[in-house]
């Protein structure tokens, strides 16, 4: 049985990647900065750890584990804007200190959970955080011979409560209030990915060699202006809801894709089936209202 290690596997897409790693029978542990374990499954075991501590770090990563996973670090855009010394702290330094422990033991891959905006010029000190710790990992792989895999996810989504699921935060904002408020236009452009798929795909990848030294970008199979997005919360709400768009306020965020010219081409990969955005914001909508009562 393969052990895997996923650092900040108790956040938001880290604990459906971990929830994929044991329902596929690998031994998972998992390493986060909660103070208990939030997983119940006989796969699954958890301690805590701050990847800025090297001690901790080099502790976890022993020679009977085969893959190790980053989910671990600064998520938020909008904060991290604020925040340049902590986001390049966390994304990079923390990123090196776990490269650092893998190259000293047998680990077989390094998955590493970049960002659409690590390929854009927008997304600030987070963009810049994500494409410097890409290059960290490149590095490692020429002077180390470390395998790795690169995964940039897009605009990931789920029906969870966590700070960086801006969808959530969305239909729930639109419920309470009557009205959904945008910094933008509208005609901004995003593939939604469930964060369920995007566990499922990312799972996939240490499954095949095609994948190794390799950066995947993984997004929806449907691209959505903002705009329609709104209006599809709008239309199953059922009820009539203020859009409000305020124009400007957008200028960390790509408008039409996050694609722009860089020497690291990536692949990209879809989930095939995969759910559909309408019963994603219906799995939001349910659990707005379940949370509420």
């Amino acid at each position: 049985m393969k052990k895997v290690v996923v650092f900040g596997g108790a956040g938001f897409l880290g604990s459906y990647l971990v929830e994929e790693l044991a329902a596929r029978g690998y031994e998972t542990i998992v390493c986060d900065i909660l103070e208990e374990n939030p997983f119940e499954h006989d796969l699954i075991t958890y301690q805590r750890c701050d990847i800025m501590n090297t001690i901790e770090v080099d502790s976890i990563i022993n020679e009977n584990i085969e893959i190790v996973y980053n989910l671990a670090g600064f998520a938020n855009l909008e904060k991290a804007i604020h925040n340049p010394f902590e986001t390049m702290e966390l994304n990079v330094l923390g990123n090196i200190n776990i490269l650092n422990a893998i190259r000293k033991q047998n680990v077989s891959r390094f998955v590493y959970a970049s960002s659409a905006y690590a390929m854009n010029k927008k997304g600030s000190f987070y963009g810049i955080s994500k494409l410097t710790s890409e290059k960290m990992v490149e590095e490692f792989n020429k002077r180390y011979g470390l395998s790795y895999t690169i995964l940039r996810y897009g605009s990931v989504y789920s029906e969870l409560d966590f700070d960086n699921n801006y969808i959530y935060h969305l239909v729930a904002k639109a419920i309470k209030t009557g009205k959904i408020e945008h910094e933008g236009d509208g005609k901004e452009v995003r593939e939604y990915i469930h964060a369920h798929d995007a566990a499922i795909l990312s799972v996939d990848v240490i499954q095949s060699e095609s994948f190794v030294n390799k950066q995947i970008v993984l997004t929806g199979a449907e691209r959505m202006k903002r705009i329609e997005l709104f209006k599809m919360i709008r239309e199953i709400l059922g009820k009539d809801l203020d859009i409000c768009l305020n124009g400007g306020g957008y200028e960390h965020h790509y408008k039409y894709t996050p694609y722009s010219f860089e020497p690291s081409l990536s692949k990209k990969l879809i989930a095939n089936p995969h759910i559909d955005m309408g019963q994603g914001l219906l799995r939001c909508i349910k659990a707005v209202y379940n949370n509420d009562k």
